[in-house]
């Protein structure tokens, strides 16, 4: 065993000028510790690079791909820490086929991401884009007001696709506003929905009663395009649907041609598929939709959270600790990785 426990961090976290791409993310804990040498990768093209990986024990990962081609040979490395919740740029069998622990941060994202689930809801709800804009035209604007009536919450039915922690933050953050909570989740805690006064139904009631339907699944092959044409019509022609999941959980033609036929109100996505957009999309030209480019949730105490998260997670590793996080669960009982461990803990255990 090494006397030094080697991290990486994948080179976009770095901008091309070499200054930090998110200071909120603090390193120091790193630097501080006597037996950890750490370092950014370079190469910023294609998946992270096998060869530039040799000899390390962790990646901390932000949006580099890292496939079967990325795994260094040797077996060193143990950990893969994504900065965040998503893991669809990560091959998990290739992690779990090499003795690696893939890890996400869902305690850094869960608080931020319902709170962008909020924000879209009162926005679209609001009209929040269509008033800024009247009032940017003076008098003119001002005089259209009464057009563009806004749609209350209270007693209206907040649905979600999918309640894991994301998810039910979301509904705790919600219970001001009186609405009623709907859920289609078959992984449903339902301790945790009695908690928070959520009734669980099957999916084609999810789209017929939400009058705001939120996203809150991972992207899968079995949650592709979850959100097609057909279930999108069994929406009201009142609803909203939000999404800050994965742009690939929802059909975006199927989508565009209903916000174009106002078949449903509006949607307010962070998300698309692909991002970015091409700048022909149609649906960029739409005015019935809030976008943002995937990073509403981006703020100095979520990247903070996340960074120290994926800190912890590396560290406890590095202590012959399985982290909070797994997402390849089988590795747990894994006698490569467990070996991993049990060298960790002889050489740096406390």
């Amino acid at each position: 065993m090494a006397s030094t426990f080697r991290i990486a961090l994948s080179s976009d976290f770095l901008k091309p000028d070499g200054a930090p791409a998110f200071p909120m993310f603090d390193r120091s804990p790193l630097d501080k510790h006597p037996s950890v040498e750490w370092a950014y990768l370079k190469g910023r093209e294609g998946p992270v690079s096998a060869a530039e990986l040799a000899g390390y024990d962790a990646l901390i990962l932000l949006a580099q791909r890292f496939g079967r081609e990325s795994v260094p040979s040797g077996g060193r490395l143990a950990i893969v820490a994504r900065f965040g919740v998503g893991y669809d740029t990560v091959d998990v069998e290739a992690c779990s086929d090499n003795g690696i622990a893939l890890v996400i941060t869902p305690d850094g994202v869960r608080r931020p991401v319902a709170v962008s689930i909020i924000a879209l809801m009162l926005a679209v709800t609001g009209k929040l884009l269509t008033k800024d804009r009247l009032t940017r035209q003076g008098p003119a604007g001002f005089a259209q007001k009464v057009n563009h009536m806004g749609d209350g919450l209270v007693g209206r039915t907040l649905g979600s696709l999918g309640m894991g922690n994301i998810g039910a933050e979301m509904f705790r953050l919600a219970k001001p506003f009186d609405m009623k909570f709907i859920v289609c989740d078959p992984y449903a805690d339902k301790a945790v929905a009695a908690e928070l006064g959520v009734r669980l139904v099957d999916i084609e009631t999810l789209f017929r009663e939400a009058d705001v339907l939120a996203v809150n699944c991972l992207l899968n092959d079995e949650t592709h395009h979850i959100v097609n044409a057909k279930r999108l019509a069994l929406m009201k022609p009142s609803a909203y649907l939000i999404n800050t999941s994965r742009g690939g959980t929802v059909d975006q033609k199927a989508l565009t041609r209903a916000l174009q036929e106002s078949r449903i109100a509006g949607a307010g996505l962070d998300v698309l598929d692909p991002e970015p957009p091409a700048a022909d999309d149609p649906i960029l030209k739409l005015d019935n939709v809030i976008l943002s480019p995937h990073a509403l949730c981006w703020t100095d105490q979520c990247f903070a959270g996340i960074g120290a998260a994926d800190v912890t997670a590396v560290f406890d590793v590095m202590r012959g600790q399985a982290p909070r996080g797994i997402v390849n669960r089988a590795i747990v009982d894994d006698s490569g990785w467990l070996a991993k461990l049990e060298r960790y803990r002889a050489a740096f255990g406390d």
